[in-house]
């Protein structure tokens, strides 16, 4: 399967108005690529748009609730109408709530599952259908570390994105035989608005365990050189975090005997990081 040039990609995406959905709009847009961008807030859409200058004759809005197929149908087929195909579908969308699972309550469980999980499946869904019809196209579904490997205080976000990759890694297989392909793409904590959320839950504690925060830019200029120009199954950001995610999986009850010393490690970063906000903020 060859890559798509970029100059003629067309390209849906979720979560664009802001963190690194945002952030990819701005660089596909800039590539030439012609975008669908969505997010559930259609107004701070808009007003990221403006602010960030998207050129309007390339890239539409729309609002979407990615927990609904039938919006999600409407979506593809706004894409296809209006371009004549469909060739790449970037799941960016995504919410956390940190807690300990026996504090959390039922919406918190359907919260997590249908937007990170749930709606994930639908876009795949949808725009599958599409690319196989057309026997070309690329899906490229943004999981986490959380997905390699399972993050105490993070558990519904865990099982929502171990959820993406068991989920992406099937349909590669299944849709490669169509001329599809598949990337799901594994970022450690990125620097965003939902990293600043984590801030003040002491439970999300090993999200700040690496040795720093990744930017938009590095995430987004992963995702578009490993999986959309050399067509990568797995995009782990960065590889070395990634290899003991993996390693910390295959041997849980080693994990457990490193996670002490991994979350104090992980709280006084997250303080470091929430006392700099708050003194940005002061400024």
């Amino acid at each position: 399967m060859t890559p798509i040039a970029a100059s003629s990609r067309v390209v849906v995406l979720t979560g664009a108005a802001s963190g690194i959905g945002r952030h990819l709009t701005g660089l596909l847009a800039a590539c030439g690529d012609r975008l669908l961008a969505t997010d559930v807030d259609l107004a701070a859409l808009e007003a990221i748009a403006r602010q960030d200058a998207w050129p309007t004759d390339r890239v539409l809005l729309a609002a979407l609730d990615v927990r609904d197929p039938a919006a999600w149908r409407q979506i593809i087929e706004r894409a296809v109408d209006t371009w004549g195909r469909l060739d790449v579908l970037l799941n960016v969308a995504g919410i956390i709530q940190p807690g300990l699972v026996h504090a959390q309550s039922p919406r918190d469980i359907d919260w997590h599952l249908d937007i990170n999980a749930k709606g994930l499946i639908y876009g795949t869904q949808a725009a599958a259908a599409v690319m196989v019809a057309q026997r070309s196209g690329q899906i490229v579904n943004l999981a986490s570390m959380a997905a390699l490997a399972a993050v105490p205080g993070l558990a519904l976000y865990t099982a929502s994105k171990w959820a993406v990759r068991g989920f992406s890694l099937a349909i590669a297989q299944e849709l490669a035989p169509h001329g599809v392909r598949v990337s799901v793409v594994y970022p450690d904590a990125v620097q965003t608005p939902m990293l600043d959320k984590q801030l003040d839950y002491q439970e999300a504690a090993l999200t700040f365990s690496g040795s720093r925060l990744l930017s938009v830019e590095e995430v987004g200029r992963a995702i578009v050189e490993q999986a959309l120009e050399r067509g990568r199954l797995e995009v782990i950001i960065p590889w070395s975090r990634g290899f003991l995610s993996k390693l910390t999986s295959c041997f849980p009850s080693w994990a457990a005997r490193v996670l002490p010393a991994l979350t104090a490690k992980g709280l006084r970063r997250q303080t470091a990081a929430r006392d700099r906000l708050k003194s940005r903020s002061l400024d």
